[in-house]
């Protein structure tokens, strides 16, 4: 791996600024103001008052852009309001979607869905990673409201489109990290923000999901639910009612091949997604990156497999560090996937969970999953007092965004958030395809010391796509 030396700075830190305590004494006073991390300030701007779409009291019109599989669930979360298009590129769901929305227009190319933009003030992008970015740069650029699955976009370039498109969009928007709107992701923020382990310049993050290129052994004894190494030489036939040619929108044409479709197959393949990396980071990195207020990383660097060319890996760690915020200090964050685990968990230091977020503290650790968290050790912290909770209860993921456009409230994992915390999460895959570490450059989208890491930042389209 090809290194480079970069320079951190230590800063002292308090757990508690003047910062913090106005905000959150805003919060306990019922303020609507909600506590979202870093998307308010550093090199990525401040998010500026939401324009409201219709009075509070009437429904939004939305057209739901990506109806099959977790555009499913999106359309039965939204579906209090009117659903007047229904897009999709496989024409079965969009067909039984329809019994239920008879009165929506129906599309299969989503670039002509904002040739009728006049029908709807919201889109919701439920599509597969690569075409992410087509539907969501138009609506903002056309004043439309945005809730799009996670990850935001299928690299840095686009997510960097998308957030100076939001910018000025001034519209609601929600990156779909649902689980940013539980009550357990509010305690563990309001336990690190309060200093309950004292300063943090470590965070450990693990999945268990070991989807992606590894070894037949690996493949079996994870359940893969592909066990594929390298793209098949031949095709199968189109199932009826898919347009192919649509589903591969911007990425390089390649022959039809069940490997690659339905989801959550596509992901694996470097051309049509990220892997582990981009899909569960926008989840398990949303953790650290709010608790932290986390902005963009200094350097990043990888290990794992030798980078295959068309597969994403199982197993990867990547290592990211960040600069002082504030008065917080310097921070390392490990990523590990599949069979890569922290040295506390090999070491059998922490309770051994499939997946975690270990925060370690000058005074403690605190480890987190979806569902629980847990102060260690815990023999020192038995007789502990949690801090008043100050985070209030979210509404609702999509409820937040579906207010959020009606009155101008904030969304919590609105884009200048979500934007910047998938820009990291596919650095971590750059690195790890560059074979190299990262000398982050945010503002210029490069790093310098490493030139083999382009063409992972952006990439050429195929004739009949474009974005800006």
């Amino acid at each position: 791996m090809t290194k480079c030396t970069a320079s951190r700075s230590s800063k002292s830190s308090h757990p508690v600024t003047r910062r913090r305590f106005l905000r959150r004494s805003a919060l306990a006073a019922g303020s609507t103001l909600v506590l979202v991390g870093p998307a308010w300030r550093g090199v990525f701007g401040a998010d500026s008052a939401v324009r409201r779409a219709v009075s509070p009291n009437d429904k939004l019109n939305i057209a739901i852009i990506g109806v099959g599989g977790r555009g499913g669930g999106n359309l039965a979360d939204v579906s209090s309001e009117n659903i007047v298009v229904l897009c999709d590129v496989h024409n079965a769901p969009v067909l039984a979607a329809a019994q239920k929305f008879p009165q929506a227009k129906r599309y299969r190319d989503l670039r002509r869905v904002f040739d009728d933009a006049r029908d709807f003030d919201a889109v919701v992008v439920s599509t597969c990673e690569h075409t992410h970015a087509f539907a969501v740069l138009p609506a903002l650029q056309l004043g439309k409201h945005v809730y799009c699955e996670k990850p935001l976009t299928y690299n840095v370039w686009e997510a960097h489109l998308i957030i100076e498109a939001a910018r000025k969009a001034k519209v609601a928007t929600q990156m779909g990290t649902q689980i940013h709107a539980t009550d357990n992701y509010r305690r563990v923020v309001e336990l690190v923000q309060t200093g309950a382990i004292g300063p943090v310049n470590e965070v450990h993050v693990w999945v268990g999901r070991a989807w992606g290129w590894q070894s037949e052994e690996e493949a079996k004894a994870h359940g893969d639910i592909v066990s594929v190494r390298d793209r098949p030489s031949g095709s199968s036939p189109i199932p009826q009612g898919l347009d192919w040619d649509l589903w591969i929108g911007p990425a390089p044409y390649r022959p039809f091949h069940e490997v690659y479709w339905p989801g959550p197959k596509w992901y694996r393949w470097w051309d049509f997604g990220n892997g582990t990396m981009s899909d569960l980071g926008s989840h398990w990195n949303d953790l650290p990156w709010w608790a932290l207020e986390l902005d963009h990383p200094r350097t990043v660097e990888a290990e794992g497999p030798p980078p295959h060319p068309e597969i994403a890996p199982a197993s990867m760690h990547a290592l990211y560090t960040y600069g002082a915020r504030g008065d917080l200090p310097p921070v390392t964050l490990h990523w590990h996937q599949g069979t890569m685990r922290p040295k506390p968990y090999q070491e059998g230091t922490i309770p051994k969970w499939d997946s975690g977020v270990l925060f370690v503290g000058a005074k403690g650790m605190l480890l987190a999953d979806y569902g629980k968290h847990v102060l260690l050790p815990e023999d020192q912290y038995k007789n502990f007092k949690a801090p008043a909770p100050f985070i209030p209860s979210s509404k609702g993921h999509h409820r937040e965004w579906i207010d959020a456009c009606k009155t101008g409230e904030p969304t919590t994992c609105n884009f200048l958030y979500a934007g910047p915390l998938t820009i990291a999460n596919h650095l971590g895959n750059v690195a790890f395809r560059a074979a190299a570490r990262l000398d982050w450059n945010p503002i210029a989208l490069e790093a310098k010391n490493c030139p083999a890491a382009t063409p992972f930042i952006r990439r050429e389209y195929r004739p009949g796509w474009r974005l800006g």
